[in-house]
């Protein structure tokens, strides 16, 4: 039994569809898409429903038009616009439930109107991106062309730099890349920076990638590898946990304090409840106070009980911590971290032996949780899937102890060594840079890992550096940064795509050029994005 739609002949059904309606339908699915569509859910569904429906012929008549690319285009904005919208407006409410569970009585934000809602304005900054990336390549690519020709010699004859750069083959990745100003639709936010702070630093890992694949370090030495990235980023994170700790993430600065016991001091169970105990950040301000004094000796309260001062006005506050230290301890910033302890060095190794059985039952829930992702590999071989699973949390266990340890563990070193005026406050980067050093026995593979705290550490220098005057913000300098990455990034992607790690990667960055979902590197893909930009060229 035909349904009416299908005894319609395709022209006459595109004539009965009003204009707007054809537009809309166009925009919505693609020929393609719908005849999918059709044959996945359609199909399924009851004869009454199916007889209200275009059949896939009709409606590729209907929808048939001489710009597909300029369609597809705004077709897959208004998928991200309506997506992003969405998933902002879910992440809202969940957060919302969530406060509301922790402070029941606290004041809800005031509403603000759609068109300022963070929600409107990333949704119509990441399509409003999207769109004019591929318009700006679509031109760029048609340009090139058309420069290229043999009427176009007079006017390369004028201007042959001009004609130079157009003619490039890096000039569409480099032109369609300015669509990255349009992400100034969004407010300037940590999300803007962080965006280009992850686009710098990917963009230069996969330059990297093909100078390394062009021979440029082949005579690098062993040692040279990204795990070096580990000691510059913790220098800074490790010194921003110290004095600017609004500068980093919360959950680094509570890793080291809850796998340091040995040198944080909980209030004991005895102690009166009507009396101040300072708490583990208490005990870090009051550690940087220390420095800022130049590491003062510490003049114990047993030894000296008529002394009325034995600390500084500004530390009275770690007085319950420090005055029972052990009368033979000499620096004051010993008797805050290891009280009980006269040595240095018994107060490391009870670091160690503190810190190692929690931190392996800390990661050994957190690989059985990811492991359980691998699952089927776990049933094929569970001996060996063990093994390397047994492997993995003893290692990171030792290096993450062997890390906090250093850390802290150089804080006594350099006071026992350094002169008290040499690098009072900047000698906590030497004791973050030491703390990242272990990771270079973390082996192959890590990169990933080593990039991510490369990028905290810079977005906390840059906070750092601006809350203190160091350096000024400069008004869009996050989408200046953003834009040359994803030139530096499209130009990889036309010399060797290779270069680019990752196949997912490679895939996004090709579907948001809208070559589709392929892989540059591979023969087929290269293939496919020559044969749509050439049917981009001698359409229309």
């Amino acid at each position: 039994m035909s349904s009416p739609a299908e005894s319609t002949p395709p022209l006459e059904a595109q004539k009965t569809i009003h204009p707007i309606v054809r537009n809309a339908l166009r925009v919505s699915l693609s020929a393609s898409e719908y005849k999918s569509l059709h044959e996945k859910v359609i199909k399924g569904l009851p004869p009454a429903v199916q007889h209200r429906t275009l059949d896939p012929a009709t409606f590729r008549e209907i929808v048939k038009s001489q710009s597909k690319y300029n369609e597809a285009a705004i077709r897959a904005s208004l998928r991200v616009f309506l997506a992003t919208g969405a998933g902002m407006k879910l992440f809202a409410y969940i957060s919302q439930k969530l406060a509301a569970r922790k402070a029941p009585n606290a004041v809800k934000p005031p509403k603000v109107p759609f068109r300022h809602s963070p929600a409107f304005r990333l949704s119509a900054a990441l399509s409003l991106t999207l769109l004019l990336h591929r318009l700006l390549r679509r031109f760029f690519v048609r340009l090139r062309a058309n420069l290229r020709m043999d009427d176009a010699r007079p006017f390369r004859e004028r201007n042959p730099r001009i004609s130079r750069a157009l003619t490039s083959k890096y000039a569409p990745a480099i032109g369609s890349s300015l669509a990255g100003f349009a992400l100034g639709a969004y407010p300037q936010s940590q999300l803007r920076l962080t965006l280009a702070i992850y686009m710098s630093t990917r963009s230069l890992e996969f330059l990297f990638n093909e100078l390394d694949a062009q021979g440029w370090f082949k005579d690098r030495p062993w040692w040279f590898g990204s795990w070096l990235l580990m000691p510059v980023s913790f220098a800074q994170l490790f010194h921003a946990f110290i004095f600017d700790r609004d500068a980093e993430p919360k959950w680094f600065g509570d890793f080291i304090l809850k796998f340091t016991p040995g040198h944080t001091h909980p209030r004991p169970g005895s102690y009166p409840a009507d009396r101040h105990w300072p708490d583990q950040y208490e005990a870090v301000d009051a550690l940087a106070k220390i420095s800022e004094l130049r590491w003062p000796a510490f003049t114990s309260p047993i030894l000296h009980p008529s002394n009325p001062k034995t600390l500084p006005d500004s530390l009275q506050s770690i007085s319950v911590i420090t005055s029972p230290a052990h009368p033979s301890i000499a620096s004051l910033s010993c008797a805050l971290l290891h009280p009980k302890s006269p040595s240095c060095l018994t107060a490391s190794l009870h670091q160690y032996l503190l810190s190692i059985p929690l931190l392996a039952r800390f990661l050994t829930k957190v690989y059985l949780a990811l492991s359980l992702l691998k699952f089927k590999a776990f049933l094929t071989n569970p001996i060996l899937a063990i093994n390397a699973l047994c492997t993995k949390i003893l290692s990171r266990t030792a290096i993450i102890s062997t890390s906090l340890g250093a850390a802290w563990g150089s804080v006594c070193l350099f006071n026992s060594f350094l002169p008290r005026s040499l690098l009072p406050t900047q000698r906590f980067y030497l004791s973050g840079a030491l703390g990242g050093l272990p990771f270079a026995l973390a082996g192959q593979g890590n990169r990933s890992l080593f990039l991510y705290f490369f990028r905290v550490a810079v977005d906390s220098a840059w906070k750092a550096g601006t809350k203190r005057g160091v350096w000024r913000g400069w008004k869009g300098g996050d989408l200046f940064v953003f834009v040359a990455s994803w030139a530096l990034i499209g130009a990889l992607l036309e010399k060797n795509p290779s270069s680019v790690d990752g196949a997912g990667l490679r895939k996004v960055f090709a579907w948001l050029r809208g070559d589709g979902f392929v892989d540059l590197a591979d023969d087929s893909g290269a293939k496919k994005q020559v044969k749509k930009a050439a049917a981009a060229t001698s359409s229309e």
